[in-house]
């Protein structure tokens, strides 16, 4: 499983773009089966922003589905073929 934190990114938006979009190619690439993104729960617009760009076409296509961890809000597990 790979682990994207972005508590250290949080106030770039082009670095959380670019760590997110690389994760999730690496990930597809290397045929992993599970991405674990970190946005931390705070106010919810990190989570907006990390789902709005899972749901972009491009990276779309990349895996298979996407959850809010049930258990930890602050966690996006991203699943893979």
């Amino acid at each position: 499983m790979r682990s994207l934190d972005l508590h250290p990114l949080f106030r770039n938006e082009r670095d959380i773009d670019r760590a997110v979009r690389q994760i999730i190619f690496k990930a597809a690439a290397t045929k992993a089966d599970l991405v674990e993104i970190i946005p931390g729960k705070g106010r919810g617009q990190l989570r907006a922003r990390v789902l709005a760009m899972l749901g972009q076409p491009q990276l779309k296509k990349l895996y298979v589905r996407y959850e809010v961890d049930p258990s930890n809000e602050g966690r996006i597990l991203v699943r893979f073929r």
